[in-house]
């Protein structure tokens, strides 16, 4: 890893043991005092299960508050959006997405963070988040919120991370393929071990209104997820609005859709000439990366981590 990309990329910094943005770190105590209403939605992802955060407060938002499309930040929020507005394909053109719903650890002064932007927002508000549960404001669980979290398998996931960070200049430079496998198995990485966030908050959802979805069943049967996120939010649309639904979210109109594609971020935050923002969106792409020692070895440690969890994850469609 070349020294001069060590000096240009922001480094993290951790909060309880957890890697974060530095900025979100300096403004920890305002994220911590965040006041939730019991109407509020969270949606939240590990890192590429969804999105990230950037620069220019039409541009620099962008990164920080997406959530990756690998665990299905943007994904997911644009269906919630596109249900919210009962698949009006052209109000969920207002903006660009990641300016829809406030990206509640985004924080970049002179910038209106995350907290601040949530807070002039009328209710019932939307608003995401990549924090493992013990890092959350305490006001989501003690409004009784919903949640909805969406959760990729750890192999695709690693492998999306990896890209995204390559071409997210606001963020670590990840090394080679080989050190960021394990940067990744070891939660060295920004927000921490996908093992500890997925099975914190698979081991949450009995006892909060959280609705756990799963990347690779939203992929395999789009409209049957959809139908499951739309009465969770307590919306019945009829079934033309639902294909609407199904067809705009699909991950080919996404990738085409500038609202949602984060083209318009400048090549110095996001280079998508490395890798676009939106690269496959599939199911078993870790194949084409893990050696076969990294898969046996990546097995054995993930049965470790996961051991007594009933969380079961697609692998290959």
């Amino acid at each position: 890893m070349a020294l001069t990309a060590e000096l240009r990329r922001p480094q993290l910094r951790e909060v309880a043991g957890i890697p974060l943005q530095a900025t979100t770190v300096d403004n920890w105590s305002q994220i911590q005092n965040f006041e939730a209403k019991p109407d509020d939605l969270l949606i939240c992802t590990y890192p590429k299960s969804g999105d990230y955060g950037t620069q220019g407060e039409q541009d620099l938002g962008l990164l920080s508050q997406h959530g990756l499309l690998t665990s299905g930040t943007t994904w997911i929020q644009e269906i919630v959006d596109m249900i919210e507005q009962n698949g009006d394909v052209e109000k969920c053109q207002r903006a660009i997405i990641q300016h829809r719903h406030p990206f509640i650890e985004w924080a970049r002064p002179p910038q209106l963070s995350g907290v601040e932007k949530a807070n002039v927002m009328p209710s019932p508000r939307t608003i995401r988040t990549h924090l493992p549960i013990q890092l959350l404001p305490p006001s989501f669980w003690e409004n009784n919120c919903k949640f909805l979290y969406v959760a990729r398998n750890a192999k695709d996931c690693m492998v999306s991370y990896y890209h995204f960070q390559r071409m997210n200049q606001m963020l670590p430079d990840p090394g080679t393929w080989e050190e960021y496998f394990e940067s990744f198995i070891s939660g060295k990485v920004g927000w921490g071990s996908w093992y500890d966030h997925v099975k914190g908050w698979w081991e949450m959802k009995e006892r909060y209104q959280i609705l756990f979805l799963f990347y690779e069943d939203i992929k395999k049967d789009p409209k049957h997820e959809i139908q499951k996120v739309m009465k969770f939010m307590g919306r019945n649309l009829d079934e033309t609005v639902l294909d609407r639904i199904v067809q705009e979210t699909s991950f080919e109109k996404m990738k085409e859709n500038p609202m949602t594609n984060r083209s318009t971020v400048p090549k110095s935050i996001l280079d998508q000439s490395i890798s676009p923002f939106m690269r496959k969106g599939t199911v078993g792409d870790w194949k084409n990366h893990f050696t076969v020692a990294q898969n046996e070895r990546f097995d054995q440690i993930y049965r470790k981590k996961m051991e007594g969890t009933s969380i079961n994850f697609c692998m290959e469609l």
